[in-house]
Formats: structure tokens, C-alpha cells, sequence
């Protein structure tokens, strides 16, 4: 079982976060961001839906921020992490997946595969070097794929309420007759306080794809670090999937970070600090490695 733990911050960090506008006031903040936020640009790719992307160039390890379902770069952590990244002068990546924010396609058509392809085309094409992959619910699911496939691009990896598997293993939870009813009609909705009609539609074809990408039935082949960060009071994705990840990685260096009222969005300012210190501590390690 992994170590449950709590990372402390570089001498300075609060100065940076201070500088970066994480302690300001909002209406400074969001005034900082309209100043030094960097560019939306658009990566074209043949027969494929164009991404959407924002880019700062700088020192590596880099850090690639994946938002969850329904979800797209410009949420607080990503905005945050981005204020970070230039404070250190490291390189950073927020992107859009197919289907979401202003990416094209159509989020109703995307499957899991598409937007692991989409991971993949960005690490492959828009950064250089290893990377710190920073996944949020599905993005923490996608990270995992992503490192399987790309260990070579994957420096380190820090989930934030991962949801691994969610979608198939909430499905297969279900009573065996309302499955069988589910599956006749065609479609399923998963209840989410997140969205205005209270739930997120998916169709038995979407969750059959889905099957092909489940990585906590087996141990998962990555041997870079891990930090898993999940708030006990997430009522959308159980902490305790963190857990099975920190079980099934092959690395040796693996902590859990459990906040007791965090919830699903981990988007309070003591949970984006947090989030901050760990990839700061992360960096801190892998360039000492060096």
C-alpha cells in the first residue's frame, strides 16, 4: 500500500504563488490573467478534429494539464498551473480535447480511445521532452494510458481525483436486470451535479469502447513517480479508486495525498495549493535526479 503523505514546498514557493496571483484577490487575479495569459492556438491533424491549445515554452521537465469530461483548459487548475509553470520557467500545455471547449468535434461522438489519441498527438507533437502529466478525473484516467503508451515522454504523474475505469465500473455496479434494460435502450445517464440537466448520456457503444481501456484489472506498467491526490468527500469519483491505483502501479515511488473535505473539483484555493506543491516537489526531485 502506498504512503499517505503530504508534500511540502520549495523555500520561496509561497512567494511565487504569491507573485503568480494565486493569493490575490479574484478581481486581480482574473486582471493578471487577462495580461500574461498565453494564446489559444489550433493543432491541425490530417482526417482529425482540430485542438485547441495554450503553450508556454521553457525549461523541463514541462508539465501538460488534462482536464476531465466535459471539462476544458481553462478551469482553475489549469489557469493556475499555468501562473506556476511561468513563475519557475518551465514549460506548460492546456488543451482541449476532441469535442470539448474549442476544440472540434462533438463530445456526444468522442470516446475514451479518441481522446487518448488526442493525449498522445500532444505529447507526441506539441511538447519536447519528458513530461509532468497532471490529469483531473478523466484526465487522471487518460494520464495513466497515456504514460503505458509513452513512458518516454512520462517524467511523472500527479492524478487529481482520478477516475480510472469510472465509467465501466459504475455501469457494471448496477443491478443485473437494470443493466439488461440499459442495454436494450441503447443508452445510459450517469446522475452529475455538474452539468444543468443533472446527468451525463452515454450510449452502450461508448461503454463498450470504454472496456478496452480499463487499467485496474491488472498491474499497470509505470515505474515513474505518482502522486494521487483525492479529496475524501468526492461524491462523483470514490477516493478509493486513487487507492487501487497507488496498489496496481509498478512504480516504487507512489504516495496518496487525501484531503478530508475535498470534494470532486478539488478547485478550493488549499486544494490548488496543494496541487502546486506537489508538482513543485516533483520537479524539485526529477531535476536533482539530473
Amino acid at each position: 500500500m502506498a504512503a499517505v503523505s503530504l508534500r511540502s514546498c520549495r523555500r520561496g514557493l509561497s512567494q511565487m504563488l504569491r507573485n503568480a496571483g494565486l493569493a490575490a484577490p479574484p478581481s486581480q487575479h482574473l486582471q493578471a490573467d487577462r495580461r500574461h495569459k498565453s494564446t489559444v492556438q489550433f493543432a491541425a491533424r490530417a482526417d482529425l478534429p482540430k485542438l485547441a491549445y495554450r503553450r508556454l515554452n521553457g525549461k523541463s521537465p514541462g508539465v501538460v494539464f488534462l482536464p476531465g469530461y466535459g471539462s476544458n483548459m481553462n478551469g482553475q487548475k489549469a489557469e493556475a498551473l499555468e501562473e506556476f509553470c511561468r513563475s519557475l520557467g518551465h514549460s506548460y500545455l492546456r488543451f482541449d480535447y476532441t469535442g470539448h471547449g474549442a476544440s472540434d468535434g462533438v463530445l456526444a461522438e468522442g470516446t475514451v480511445g479518441t481522446w487518448k489519441k488526442d493525449v498522445l498527438f500532444v505529447l507526441d507533437e506539441l511538447t519536447e521532452g519528458p513530461q509532468i502529466l497532471v490529469g483531473s478525473s478523466l484526465g487522471g484516467w487518460l494520464m495513466l494510458l497515456a504514460a503505458i503508451a509513452r513512458p518516454e515522454k512520462t517524467a511523472a504523474l500527479v492524478g487529481i481525483a482520478s477516475a480510472a475505469d469510472h465509467f465501466v465500473t459504475s455501469f457494471n455496479a448496477l443491478p443485473l436486470e437494470t443493466r439488461k434494460e440499459l442495454e436494450a435502450k441503447g443508452e445510459w445517464s450517469l446522475p452529475s451535479k455538474h452539468t444543468e440537466e443533472g446527468f451525463y448520456k452515454f450510449s452502450m457503444d461508448f461503454l463498450r469502447e470504454a472496456e478496452n481501456h480499463c487499467v485496474l484489472q491488472s498491474p499497470i506498467p509505470i515505474t515513474c513517480p505518482v502522486r494521487l491526490i483525492h479529496g475524501l468527500k468526492d461524491e462523483d469519483i470514490p477516493w478509493h479508486i486513487s487507492m487501487q491505483v497507488a496498489e496496481r502501479v509498478l512504480s516504487p515511488d507512489v504516495d496518496i495525498i487525501l484531503r478530508r473535505n475535498g470534494q470532486h473539483r478539488m478547485s478550493e484555493k488549499d486544494d490548488i495549493k496543494l496541487m502546486v506543491y506537489t508538482i513543485d516537489d516533483l520537479i524539485d526531485k526529477l531535476t536533482t535526479l539530473v
